[in-house]
C-alpha cells in the first residue's frame, strides 16, 4: 500500500509539478476571474467532442464562446476582459458548460468545479451562478490551535432552529453557536454543506462538490459562520463526502460529458446498489485532481479545520461492506477485495493535508476496523487522526432493546467501550445523527417513548418510566465519555434527550418540517425536565474541560461486577463509579481510591436526580488492598 501511494505521489511531483500545484487546480478548473478582468475556464470532459461556454453573459448562445481542446481530455477557454475593462462574466450571472457529446447530442451542464449554484423554487433543477463578489468575506479570526481531543457537536444547518423551516447559517452563526460553546463542545462537526440537490439525503447525494448548499445562504454567509466560531475557539470540521456521488446528471456529475466514466467507475462497478449512486474511480488521474482539490478548497476558502470523510467503509472494500461482518480476522482486511485505489486516495489525502495545513484534522468513519487506519501515511497507515467507534451505539441499542435492567452485562459493556486498536485514536458516541432519523429511535426515545409526550412537565409525577429514562440517559452518556475513546461526539439536540425523531420533508410525509427541526426551546422551559439532561451534558463536558480525560491514557478499570452491576475506572487523576443495578443501592462499598471528593454526580437535583449523597464530604482512603491496588475507600 505505501508502494502505490509512494508511486502516486513521484508521478505527482514529475508530471505536475508537486502536491501542492496538483492540489490548488481548483483556482484553474471551471470559471475564474483573473486580476485583469479576463475570465479563464478550464474542463475536464474526455468524451466530448466539443465543449462551450453559454449564459447570460452572451444571451444563452451555445456557440459563441467554443473552448480550446488539449491534451488528456483537458478543454480550455479565455474570454478577454470588455472595452471599459469590466469583467465578461459578471457576478451573478447563470452560466451552463455545452458539451457536444460523442452521439452528436448538446448537454447543457452545471461546471464540476461550480463554487455556487441555486434553485428557483418553481424549477427542479439548480442553477449554476458565477460568484464573484465585488468584495468577499474577509476573515479575522486565526482558527484555533489543534486541539488535543474533541467534544463534538455534530449539526446540520437546516434543522438548527425550532422553526418548521430550512434554518440558515446566519442562524446557526448567532443562535447555535453561543449554544455550543455554552455547553462545553470544543467542535462542530458540519453535516450537509456540500450542495445536494434532494434535502432529505441528509447532504449525503452531493451533487455540486465545490458549491455550499445555497439553501441555508451565501458563500460569504458560511464564512462568516466559520469565523465567528473561531472566534468562540470552536473548531469546525465538514462532513466531506468523497465515498459517492449523486446519480443526477443535469445539475450533478454523472455523465458530465456524455460517458458513463466521467469521473465514475463504468458499467455496474459505477454504481452502489443501496445508495442509487455513482462510485470514483480513483485509479484515475484526474479524479483525484478533483478529490485532492475539493478539500484543499474547503480549506483555505472557507477555513474549514479539517474533515469527518463519510462512508471510508465502502470505499475501501470492493463489496463496500454490503452484506459483509467484520470480525477482526485479518484476512478480512487485506486481499483482492480491498479497493487499494481508493485506499492510496484517502492515504493521499491525509498526507496532503497534513502536508500543506498541519493544523488540520481528519476522522474516518469506518465500520470494518481496518488496522492501521489510524496511524502516519509514513509507516504504512491510512493517516488518519481518528476514527469512529461505531460498535458503541450500537451496543447501547442492543441492551436497551434487548435485554430487561438486571440482565445488563458489565463485562461487555465495558469490553465494547474499550475493544480499540492500540495507539489509534477513537471517538466515542452514544448515538449520533443515525439514531435520530425516522425509522430508528434515539436512546431517549428508547427509553421514555410514548411517556416524553405527557410526563417530562415537573408538575406531573415523576414515574418509574421517565425517572429510569433521565438516569439512564445521563449514565450511558458519561461512561461513553470517559471510558470509550480519545474523542467524544455527540448529535444536535441529543443532549437533552429531544423527543422524536428526525424527518425531512418529502412525499411520504406531505413536504412537512415538522420533524426536520430542533427544539432547542424545550431547554428553557424550567417547568419540562429536558433542562436536567442539558445541564449535566455541559457540567460533564465542562469537566473533561478541566481534567482533560480524553487526552489521557485509557483508564484503568478495577471493577466490573456483574451481581451488583457496577463498573469502577480510574482515568485522568479521577475515579468514575457507574451502579446500574435496577433497584440497588449500596451503603460502604469498597472502591480503589485514594481520596475522594464528589465532582460530577447524575443523582444531584440540577440534574433531575434524587439527591442521595452529601457533596460536602472529603474522604481519604486506607491501607486495604483491594483489585491490585494498595489503597480503597468504602464509599
Amino acid at each position: 500500500r505505501y508502494s502505490l501511494f509512494y508511486n502516486h505521489l513521484k508521478n505527482i511531483e514529475e508530471n505536475e509539478g508537486g502536491l501542492d500545484n496538483f492540489s490548488k487546480s481548483y483556482k484553474t478548473f471551471g470559471v475564474n476571474q483573473f486580476v485583469d478582468g479576463g475570465i479563464y475556464c478550464k474542463e475536464w470532459a474526455p468524451g466530448a467532442e466539443a465543449v462551450f461556454l453559454t449564459g447570460d453573459f452572451n444571451g444563452w448562445n451555445p456557440f459563441s464562446h467554443p473552448y480550446k481542446k488539449m491534451e488528456y481530455g483537458k478543454w480550455e477557454l479565455f474570454i478577454p476582459p470588455g472595452q471599459d475593462g469590466y469583467p465578461p462574466v459578471p457576478h451573478g450571472s447563470k452560466l451552463k458548460v455545452v458539451i457536444r457529446a460523442q452521439n452528436g447530442e448538446l448537454l447543457y451542464r452545471i461546471s464540476p468545479w461550480a463554487r455556487y449554484v441555486v434553485r428557483d423554487e418553481d424549477k427542479v433543477n439548480y442553477d449554476w451562478v458565477h460568484w464573484n463578489p465585488p468584495q468577499s468575506y474577509i476573515h479575522k479570526h486565526p482558527s484555533p490551535k489543534r486541539l488535543k481531543s474533541l467534544r463534538i457537536y455534530e449539526s446540520h444547518v437546516g434543522i438548527a432552529s425550532p422553526e418548521g423551516k430550512v434554518a440558515t447559517y446566519k442562524n446557526f452563526t448567532y443562535n447555535v453557536l453561543p449554544r455550543i460553546k455554552d455547553l462545553g463542545y470544543n467542535c462542530v462537526q458540519l453535516m450537509a454543506i456540500m450542495e445536494h440537490a434532494y434535502y432529505a439525503s441528509f447532504g449525503y447525494q452531493v451533487t455540486s462538490f465545490f458549491a455550499a448548499s445555497s439553501r441555508y445562504g451565501t458563500p460569504d454567509d458560511l464564512k462568516e459562520m466559520i469565523d465567528v466560531a473561531h472566534s468562540m475557539g470552536i473548531t469546525v470540521l465538514l462532513d466531506v463526502v468523497h465515498s459517492h456521488a449523486s446519480k443526477n446528471s443535469e445539475d450533478g456529475l454523472n455523465k458530465f460529458d456524455g460517458t458513463d466514466y466521467c469521473f465514475f467507475h463504468s458499467g455496474p462497478r459505477g454504481n452502489h446498489q443501496l445508495w442509487d449512486s455513482r462510485l470514483f474511480d480513483y485509479a484515475n488521474w484526474e479524479v483525484l485532481r478533483f478529490l485532492l482539490s475539493n478539500l484543499r478548497m474547503w480549506i483555505e476558502d472557507y477555513r474549514f479545520d479539517g474533515f469527518r470523510f463519510d462512508g471510508v467503509t465502502s470505499m475501501l472494500y470492493h463489496h463496500h461492506g454490503i452484506g459483509t461482518g467484520f470480525s477482526g480476522d485479518y484476512n478480512e482486511y487485506f486481499g483482492l477485495h480491498v479497493d487499494e485505489d481508493a485506499l492510496c486516495y484517502l492515504m493521499l489525502a491525509n498526507h496532503m493535508i497534513k502536508f500543506l495545513h498541519p493544523e488540520c484534522i481528519t476522522i474516518a468513519e469506518d465500520v470494518s476496523g481496518m488496522p492501521a487506519l489510524c496511524r502516519p501515511v509514513a509507516e504504512g497507515g491510512g493517516g488518519f487522526d481518528y476514527r469512529l467507534a461505531m460498535a458503541i451505539p450500537d451496543k447501547w441499542i442492543q441492551i436497551i432493546k434487548e435485554l430487561k435492567d438486571e440482565d445488563w452485562n458489565m463485562g461487555n459493556i465495558v469490553h465494547t467501550l474499550t475493544n480499540r486498536r492500540y495507539e489509534e485514536k477513537y471517538i466515542a458516541y452514544a448515538e449520533s445523527h443515525d439514531q435520530a432519523l425516522v425509522g430508528d429511535k434515539t436512546l431517549a426515545f428508547r427509553l421514555m417513548d410514548a411517556e416524553m409526550y405527557t410526563n417530562m412537565s415537573v408538575l406531573s409525577p415523576l414515574t418509574p418510566v421517565i425517572d429510569r429514562g433521565i438516569q439512564l440517559h445521563k449514565m450511558i452518556r458519561l461512561i461513553t465519555h470517559a471510558l470509550g475513546g480519545e474523542s467524544y461526539l455527540n448529535f444536535m439536540g441529543n443532549e437533552f434527550g429531544h423527543p422524536e425523531w428526525l424527518d425531512f420533508p418529502r412525499k411520504g410525509n406531505n413536504e412537512s418540517y415538522h420533524y426536520a427541526r430542533r427544539q432547542f426551546n424545550l431547554t428553557e422551559d424550567h417547568l419540562l425536565r429536558y433542562r436536567f439532561l442539558n445541564s449535566f451534558d455541559r457540567d460533564m463536558n465542562k469537566l473533561e474541560e478541566r481534567f482533560g480525560w480524553l487526552a489521557s491514557p485509557p483508564a484503568y478499570v478495577s471493577e466490573k461486577h456483574e451481581s451488583n452491576k457496577v463498573i469502577a475506572f480510574e482515568r485522568a487523576g479521577l475515579i468514575f463509579i457507574f451502579n446500574f443495578h435496577p433497584y440497588q443501592s449500596y451503603v460502604d462499598y469498597r472502591v480503589v481510591i485514594f481520596k475522594y471528593k464528589i465532582l460530577l454526580d447524575s443523582d444531584a437535583a440540577e440534574y433531575g436526580g434524587h439527591q442521595r449523597l452529601d457533596h460536602s464530604t472529603e474522604y481519604f482512603s486506607e491501607e486495604y488492598p483491594h483489585n491490585y491496588r494498595p489503597n480503597s475507600l468504602m464509599v
